[in-house]
């Protein structure tokens, strides 16, 4: 058959190469800088938008969507023209791609410096950037499946399963979890609330870990790594294996980041079963991986591409069995919502995406510019760089968790907490976070030597911008050998077939964990007392948003005696059914919020956000300043109330129309009570709306003890 002769698109590669280092480096700048300022507040920089509860949403962004994401699609396309033996469908649509996903990420860093989020982590961009995110990825999937189709390899490899199951699953986990009402072009509520919210959230938030951090990655860990080491994969039936089984259980783990919270029992439960069955495939993966470097060992000890990739497949391997074993009900009680967490998360993001990239970067780099890499003395100084940050990140932020949990839950020989201040178990690990800012300064001045090297490397050869290739079409007649196993034939030549099974695996967890919890509703007991917030109330919960304070602190008491002892009540599901979205945190860099109400006076809480310091010798919470001069939005109450309206928040019919009334009474009367202990306010101040929101935290559940005490009371 005479040969086709086309040729592969780098253009768009480099793009992406390009973006990817400009965006790493930024995005590890700010996370350093956020790292900084929990040890040394001035970091701060007194103003709003370089607070850490805003830039710490700006880091995360920045690595997994700018960083992470820009060089997954530079190894999505490098590696699919080569496997599959084309060019990609459409170049337009490869720059609309390109130029739409860097538009969402400028975006980004402009809205969520501004304040403009809806607090779900990794999900905190505002519904337009939502809308922009689904058309760009429509895009990205339509230029996918229309080269799949295009190609010249009739068997579709593993690299391709990953990337196919990427882009329909990451689709799926964006449409569920971004259903929100808007109030303003900048502002929208979650569709769900409470409970349902947080199950939704962390589906959400945990299977962008497993569909945007690891199975495109594991696509191209079955490409490069094989290039690299000119060695075949060690197990194709492995790899089978690992792929159906990754997809359909990883779906179901969500639920092990809300263990001992209000969520069903039952649900908690399945997230904990899965998550165990979860080593089984990850390992599957990670052992396909190193065994493909079978009889290559020698040369990892040499070439700077091996090293990464060895050091990123076992930070996978590390990363996936410590996460289920986190899952484990008394692992979780001791690391939940400490700098455990913090460690286990980057040593996948560090090690396993970080590391991978570096490695594909300087293979692929060298070859598109058709010369050698400018410095191996600079790739292996880079490597050592990166490996020492890695640890000096982790270990101290494993101690830091550890020293965190033991303090929280230390009782006397009385029986009373020994650390009652929350304070003291904050300034205890200020060593260990300043040793994690060494390890992450460590880190960045690598990626600064790597792009230094890419740099003279590119400079040094000549980049080739259209590579040609030559390939046979294939034919529409076709009879598979009969050695070629079943399920080539019936899966891996039909993309569409295998979209659709591969798309049925992924929503049958997530339907049986979702459905019940949104229908039954003995899962989520009402509480008579738990009232709608009040007009005040909702503009302080937006600001109490806006300013990220749900990074430091949550607003969920588990059911554990050091922390009922601590804060109160354990926290029910009931008391978060009007919460949209629910703010229950993961990580206590500060105290719980939850019954909060009553606990200090509106002077205390006035004082506290204008100095914290002051307030708390030793505190390492930023003052917020702004608050005192900036003013309740009014015009915005009526839309806030209609919109909670049509989530299914019982505000009366007309309420909108006197909400603000209502407002001012409330306002007035903190005001009248804060210049009572002397201090002169504007009663339209932001700073009295966030205290009315702070004073409500709890306080419904108190409410619903005096009136069964009264009631009680009252019967013979």
């Amino acid at each position: 058959m005479e040969l086709e002769r086309f040729s592969y698109d780098n253009k768009v590669v480099k793009a992406f190469i390009i973006a990817t280092v400009v965006f790493g480096l930024v995005g590890m700048l700010v996370g350093l800088t956020a790292a900084i300022q929990l040890f040394y507040p001035i970091f701060n920089f007194d103003t709003q938008y370089t607070t850490f509860g805003r830039i710490r949403p700006l880091h995360t962004n920045a690595i997994i969507f700018a960083f992470v994401g820009n060089a997954m699609f530079a190894g999505i396309y490098y590696s699919m023209q080569r496997l599959l033996k084309t060019r990609m469908f459409s170049d337009t649509l490869s720059w609309i791609h390109f130029w739409g996903w860097q538009l969402i990420i400028l975006a980004a860093a402009i809205s969520l410096p501004l304040g403009m989020t809806t607090s779900k982590e990794y999900a905190e961009l505002e519904w337009p950037i939502d809308i922009a995110i689904t058309v760009i990825w429509v895009v990205f999937g339509w230029n996918m499946i229309g080269t799949i189709i295009k190609r010249r390899e009739r068997h579709m490899y593993v690299a391709i399963w990953f990337y196919i199951a990427t882009f329909i699953t990451v689709a799926v986990l964006h449409l569920v979890n971004s259903y929100e009402i808007p109030v303003t072009f900048f502002k929208s509520y979650s569709g769900y609330a409470g409970v349902q919210d947080a199950l939704v959230q962390w589906w959400y938030g945990h299977n962008a870990v497993a569909f945007f951090l690891t199975t495109p990655y594991l696509g191209m860990m079955y490409y490069f790594l094989p290039k690299a080491a000119n060695r075949p994969v060690y197990s194709y039936k492995l790899s089978i294996i690992h792929f159906w089984s990754l997809i359909f259980i990883y779906i179901w783990a969500g639920p092990h980041h809300l263990l001992y919270t209000s969520l069903p029992d039952w649900a908690q439960s399945l997230g904990v079963v899965f998550s165990i069955m979860l080593i089984a495939p990850s390992w599957g993966g990670m052992l396909n991986g190193l065994m493909t470097l079978r009889g290559a060992w020698d040369r990892v000890r040499e070439e700077p591409v091996l090293k990464f990739m060895v050091v990123a497949v076992t930070a996978y391997g590390m990363a996936t069995l410590e996460g289920p074993l986190l899952s484990l009900k008394n692992v979780n009680a001791i690391a939940h919502f400490t700098d455990w967490i913090v460690a286990h998360v980057h040593v996948g993001g560090l090690g396993w995406n970080g590391f991978l990239i570096f490695g594909i970067l300087y293979w692929m780099v060298p070859r598109m510019w058709n010369t050698k890499l400018y410095s191996t003395s600079l790739a292996n100084i880079h490597f050592w760089l990166g490996t020492l940050g890695i640890i000096f990140y982790a270990v101290p932020m494993y101690v830091s968790g550890v020293v965190q949990s033991l303090m929280w839950k230390e009782f006397n020989a009385e029986g009373f907490l020994v650390y009652k201040n929350f304070l003291e178990t904050t300034v205890q690990i200020l060593p260990l976070h300043m040793l994690r800012a060494c390890g992450g300064a460590l880190y960045l001045t690598g990626a600064i030597i790597m792009t230094y090297n890419l740099i003279k490397t590119a400079y040094a050869g000549t980049f080739i911008a259209n590579e040609e290739a030559e390939a046979a079409p294939l034919t529409k007649v076709y009879r598979a050998p009969a050695s070629g196993g079943w399920h080539h034939r019936i899966l891996e030549h039909k993309p569409i077939l295998f979209t659709v099974l591969s798309l049925v695996a992924i929503l049958i967890g997530g339907a049986i964990e979702m459905v019940p919890t949104f229908l039954i509703k003995s899962n989520i007991p009402t509480i008579a007392s738990v009232k709608p917030y009040t007009p005040l109330e909702l503009h302080g919960r937006d600001i109490y948003i806006r300013e990220g304070c749900v990074n430091c602190h949550t607003q969920m008491v588990r059911p554990f005696r050091s922390e009922t002892e601590r804060y109160g009540e354990y926290s029910k599901a009931g008391e978060y059914v009007y919460d949209h979205p629910f703010l229950w945190g993961s990580k206590r860099t500060g105290p719980d919020l939850q019954r909060t109400s009553g606990k200090y006076s509106n002077a205390w809480h006035y004082n506290h956000l204008l100095a914290p310091d002051a307030v708390s010798t030793g505190s390492i919470m930023p003052p917020y300043p702004w608050l005192f001069e900036q003013v309740i939005d009014k015009t915005q109450t009526a839309g806030k109330i209609t919109a909670l309206r049509r989530v299914g928040v019982p505000y009366a019919e007309n309420y909108e129309s006197t909400a603000n009334d209502e407002l001012d009474a409330q306002a007035k009367g903190i005001a009248d009570n804060l210049k009572a202990d002397g201090i002169e306010v504007m009663q339209e101040a932001e700073i009295v709306a966030i205290i009315a929101y702070l004073q409500r935290l709890g306080k419904d559940i108190k409410a619903d003890k005096t009136a069964s005490t009264t009631s009680k009371d009252q019967n013979p």
